[in-house]
């Protein structure tokens, strides 16, 4: 299966847990929740591929602050991406991922 890891300002993210940051190993997509001024710089996303041994890399987005404080209006979203089955084994772990987005 595929992994996602994001390289930031050129070094491996640590995802420290204080519920800020996320990857989605389903996705791949990086999010963080409430910016910091240490968050600034460019991100990368690396997926990789552990049974062909390979990675490919993403395009650098540099992430900036806005100096005028203001980043405008969003309607509330939630994102579900469930299948429409899931399978388990009895007294495995199961990871359901379900979002909010908004203002």
């Amino acid at each position: 299966g595929l992994s996602y890891t994001w390289i930031f300002n050129n070094d491996t993210l640590s995802l420290r847990d204080d519920g800020r940051r996320f990857v989605s190993q389903e996705t791949g997509n990086l999010y963080l929740a409430k910016v910091e001024p240490w968050d600034v710089g460019t991100y990368t996303c690396v997926v990789s591929n552990r049974e062909a041994q390979q990675r490919a890399w993403g395009p650098p987005t540099p992430l900036t602050l806005r100096s005028d404080g203001v980043m405008g209006e969003y309607e509330p979203k939630i994102e579900v991406h469930f299948p429409e089955t899931t399978y388990a084994a009895k007294g495995s772990a199961v990871r359901l991922e379900c979002f909010a987005l908004g203002k």
